[in-house]
């Protein structure tokens, strides 16, 4: 097995870097960055920066202008795609443009993928190297969304929370959102546009009557709305129902749900009974990623169904105490932001 050069490593860094570009606009495709180097020298670098655009290694070959590539090496995060989907095979631009050697960062789960490009290339006579350690799980953390719905077929599942160090997610009263700091949910509104759909359940509706969107986030592009409401007991006057020409609006109901008020007025039903169903239909729409931001109840449903991939706790330096005695809630400057990965696919 060929072992990466230092320079080697170099290059994979600055493809994953490059990856990052694209995040939030290429769902349901991956995170994905290229750069070609020749003779120590990058001849060209790019990213995919949409859906539907040119996918990262078309990006970087179009960046190398006029430049000879005939022998360059093409450094890649994703290994290159061999199929016709939205845009040609990335193996024919890069047998087209003569590149002697691709060196890897994470291989394609996908099933229509899962190695035959790097086959191709090997074929035609192209040096392959696929990186291991500490690369490669950086660049695996890039798409884990793209990852999980590959081999499962359902979405992985962010789950945010802000509690208080008393371990306090709301006021006696119910109201929790004032908990956090401007900085946290700025941070959220962000994850926001990032993830496929923002997840909550009919509880914190009906608490807060949230709008769910990602705001303040230039050029953002607004998630699916999804409440768990087995009942369907959203309101049709929600602030949810009342903003669909911003997003539209799910609705996982349960069998014996009455849902025709919410079909009426535009939102979609989905009939499911149980998160893994639910997920399961999700999966099947094309939604790779969900942003959990529902409350104790829902969040304890996905954790007992085994659906949280990673979470998200920002700890406000504030006190709510206990009893009949209310404690104001401000804002949380300074909060502190916990991280944790359930798993890695």
């Amino acid at each position: 097995m060929t072992t990466l050069q230092r320079t080697d490593h170099l290059h994979l860094a600055r493809a994953i870097e490059l990856a990052e570009g694209g995040r939030g606009r290429t769902t349901p495709n991956p995170l994905v960055g290229a750069v070609v180097v020749r003779d120590g020298v990058i001849l060209g670098e790019g990213f995919h920066s949409e859906y539907g655009g040119p996918h990262a290694e078309r990006a970087a070959l179009a960046a190398c202008g006029e430049a000879d590539t005939r022998g360059a090496t093409m450094y890649v995060s994703l290994e290159p795609c061999c199929h016709h989907g939205q845009t040609p095979p990335c193996t024919d631009a890069i047998l087209e443009a003569g590149i002697a050697r691709v060196v890897v960062a994470s291989d394609d789960p996908t099933e229509k993928a899962a190695g035959r490009g790097l086959g191709i290339l090997r074929d035609e006579g192209v040096e392959i190297v696929v990186a291991e350690g500490e690369v490669a799980a950086r660049a695996r953390l890039l798409n884990q969304p793209f990852r999980k719905h590959a081999r499962t077929g359902v979405p992985w599942v962010l789950f945010k929370s802000a509690m208080t160090l008393d371990g306090k997610v709301a006021t006696r009263t119910g109201d929790s959102k004032w908990i956090s700091g401007e900085a946290a949910r700025l941070l959220s509104h962000h994850w926001r546009a990032e993830r496929d759909a923002v997840v909550v359940g009919i509880g914190t509706v009906l608490a807060d009557d949230p709008l769910l969107t990602a705001r303040d986030i230039p050029g953002a592009r607004q998630p699916l709305r999804v409440v768990f409401d087995h009942q369907a007991r959203l309101p049709l006057e929600s602030q949810l129902l009342r903003t669909l020409d911003v997003s539209p609006v799910l609705v996982v109901a349960g069998p014996d749900a009455d849902t025709a008020g919410l079909r009426e007025v535009g939102a979609e039903i989905l009939v499911a009974d149980g998160i893994p169903a639910a997920l399961a239909d999700l999966g099947r729409r094309g939604l790779t990623s969900l942003f959990l931001e529902g409350g104790p109840t829902l969040a304890a449903a996905f954790a007992a169904a085994g659906e949280i991939d990673e979470a998200r706790v920002f700890v406000a330096p504030i006190l709510l105490g206990g009893g009949e005695r209310l404690v104001a809630v401000e804002s949380g400057a300074g909060d502190t932001l916990i991280t944790t990965r359930f798993r890695e696919w």
